[in-house]
């Protein structure tokens, strides 16, 4: 379809705003809205008058967190835009179509179509019984980038999974990057973009990583100083020492264990261990991504032998190489 490119900064805008609700929407979308007012006959090129986000998993949606606070009118020519299709089924909160038409909006912009089948182009059918002009989806690639974690889910049923790891510049497998600024990149922008990171038990023991995303502490004045993504750690036999630095609130091991003895140990040091059956040397995959409903997006960082088990079963999305 032909777009007006008038339309594409306030998506753009609307993309950079529902960031600020990373790591605390769990498995549903990163979400903005934006309202905008036209001036046609004085051409003008449009001004933001009122903009919200989704903030956090139960909160209101970004659309109707938008209308409830706004309390001027809303104009004809005002247009509400929308990075992903307004939802039109009642979940948590009730359906943004219903504030929408409530508010009299009679313009609606969305950037890509949402992979929720209870959702999936019936809020425009909605909109448009309305009387409510609906123009979308005007830029899919981007939207569908945003929320990828949220499109597997639906497409996939399982999380987005991003395999990183670092090699030498002859082919050699790294364990750590060691450039700074391959270090900084990483952090800002793969395991500050994903829900969680993962590395199999070996990493543990033989790196004692933290598994945090450093970049926060550089970026005091951003919305996102808060978040750290969860550490999970794939470990069959309960091996990882008590004593690593992982150990803490904020980590999650998957293991086959049963020795209830170990479990407590690492449950008092604020660990959530989840037990999941082994399918030869894999846990059940099936059974691992029901055993983590709020996580969309997943950072396989290590070892050679994760990756390799990721890879076989066919459940990389994504792969990244930092050489050095």
């Amino acid at each position: 379809m032909t777009v007006n490119a008038e339309h594409l900064p306030y998506i753009d805008h609307c993309l950079q705003i529902a960031q600020r609700g990373r790591g605390r929407v769990g498995h549903n979308p990163l979400v903005g809205a934006v309202l905008v007012r036209f001036d046609r006959a004085l051409r003008d090129k449009g001004r933001i008058i009122a903009e919200a986000f989704h903030a956090a998993f139960g909160a209101a949606h970004a659309e109707r967190k938008l209308l409830e606070g706004f309390k001027g009118d809303i104009e004809p020519d005002d247009i509400l835009y929308v990075n992903l299709e307004p939802c039109v089924h009642h979940g948590k909160t009730p359906p943004c179509t219903d504030i929408i038409i409530e508010r009299g909006v009679k313009q609606v912009v969305f950037g890509m179509t949402d992979p929720n089948p209870l959702v999936k182009e019936k809020s425009r059918r909605a909109l448009e019984e309305a009387k409510i002009k609906v123009t979308g989806p005007i830029d899919s690639v981007r939207c569908r980038r945003l929320n990828r974690g949220f499109v597997s889910l639906h497409e996939q049923s399982r999380p987005w999974i991003t395999l990183k790891r670092a090699q030498t510049r002859d082919g050699g497998i790294s364990g750590k990057i060691t450039r700074k600024e391959q270090d900084a990149w990483s952090h800002a922008h793969l395991r500050g973009k994903h829900d969680a990171i993962l590395v199999g038990v070996g990493t543990i023991i033989h790196d004692d990583p933290q598994l945090t995303n450093r970049s926060v502490t550089l970026r005091k004045n951003s919305h996102h100083d808060s978040f750290q993504p969860l550490r999970i750690i794939l470990d069959p036999q309960l091996h990882i020492p008590i004593e690593a630095k992982v150990v803490s609130e904020g980590t999650t091991i998957i293991t086959s264990s049963t020795d209830r003895a170990r479990i407590n140990q690492f449950e008092g040091k604020g660990v959530t261990v989840i037990g999941l059956p082994l399918r030869g040397d894999n846990f059940d995959w099936a059974e691992l991504w029901e055993a983590l409903p709020d996580i969309s997006s997943i950072l396989v960082e290590g070892g050679a032998e994760t990756w390799r088990r990721f890879q076989e079963a066919s459940l990389v999305d994504e792969e990244v190489t930092l050489v050095q």
